[in-house]
């Protein structure tokens, strides 16, 4: 029995996962689904971000589906994102960023990489502080266990994905200390597992600068919280944008589906939202955490089938719900 915990979040979120909630139980008849809060509607309502509650049952059911965040544009007391302490509270430690070319989107036909993102430490521990009127500091966080354990998925992840190449991602020319901890412990993990002829490094400049040049050229890439968070937006450009990018937060015996586009106010309500991202990243929760590969290929299939169709038409007409009328159409059919 699959269990999932349905978070739709705010703004086109709430438009979005029901699509991706309506494809799941297609693929999985008998899905069980449970409906929770979080995100800046909830903290106005409710005076948190995340409930306790919310937190709970994702930890009892181990896998939930997440639309979107609104977030205010400075500080606002009380007030914490909600994907990051959903992420930091149930310690979802991984996060998987895939990019690859899309038929009808895409500008290129050769991408195809996969970045591993660590997700609980780096500037997002949210240490900051006022040193006198004029000037502030955030600390960063970089420890050997994160490191390692990020490496520790490359290496599981490995056998299924046969890269080309595995490429740390750093700063550890300015930062010897947080991102050359970082890359000795990955590429200790790494090469204790035999795959050190795979490995090569890039500092993150550079990997940016190549990212935009050559992307045909990476495979899976290992990097920290806020390089990460950066180089997969940057990436997902080859791949139809943010608005088609999906991603899974994974920790163990847990994971959270996340597509990386925002709540996007201006289209809320419209009807015009993509749910492409959700869709695609319900196919990264079917296939890493229910460890359900055909199943996840089918729906990655449908949504590149209704993309593929829907391309020649005015972005007017692809509404959310011709799209997900598409998408369940080719997964009758592949069924």
């Amino acid at each position: 029995m699959y269990r999932l915990c349905v978070i739709p979040g705010d703004g086109i979120g709430r438009e979005v996962v029901p699509v991706a909630v309506r494809a799941l139980q297609r693929l999985l008849p008998g899905l069980q689904t449970i409906q929770l809060e979080a995100g800046w509607d909830c903290f106005t309502r409710h005076g948190t971000s995340v409930p306790q509650a919310t937190l709970e049952q994702l930890r009892e059911h181990g896998a939930g589906l997440f639309g979107a965040v609104s977030s205010p544009s400075g500080a606002v007391p009380g007030y914490r994102s909600a994907i990051l302490t959903l992420r930091q509270q149930l310690d979802l430690y991984l996060n998987l960023r895939p990019v690859r070319s899309l038929p009808g989107v895409s500008t290129r036909d050769d991408v195809d990489l996969l970045l591993l993102r660590e997700n609980t430490e780096c500037l997002y521990v949210g240490r900051e502080r006022m040193l006198g009127d004029d000037v502030t500091i955030a600390e960063r966080q970089i420890s050997r266990r994160a490191s390692e354990r990020l490496a520790a998925c490359a290496v599981a992840l490995a056998p299924q994905r046969q890269p080309r190449r595995i490429t740390l991602v750093h700063k550890a020319n300015v930062l010897p200390l947080t991102c050359g901890l970082f890359r000795d412990s990955c590429r200790s993990v790494l090469e204790a597992a035999g795959l050190s002829a795979l490995v090569d490094e890039r500092l993150v400049d550079v990997a940016a600068l190549q990212l935009v040049q050559e992307p045909q050229n990476f495979d899976m890439l290992l990097t920290t919280n806020l390089f990460g968070d950066i180089l997969s937006d940057l990436a997902s450009h080859w791949g139809g944008g943010l608005g088609l990018a999906p991603s899974l937060n994974l920790g163990d015996g847990i994971a959270l589906a996340e597509p990386v586009h925002g709540s996007a106010p201006d289209i809320a309500g419209t009807g015009r939202a993509n749910p492409a991202a959700a869709l695609l990243s319900a196919a990264l929760l079917l296939r890493h955490h229910w460890h359900l590969p055909e199943q996840a290929a089918l729906l990655e299939s449908a949504v590149d089938a209704a993309l593929a169709l829907l391309a020649g038409q005015s972005t007017g007409t692809r509404t959310t719900a011709l799209v997900e009328q598409r998408v369940l159409e080719h997964l009758q059919r592949l069924a």
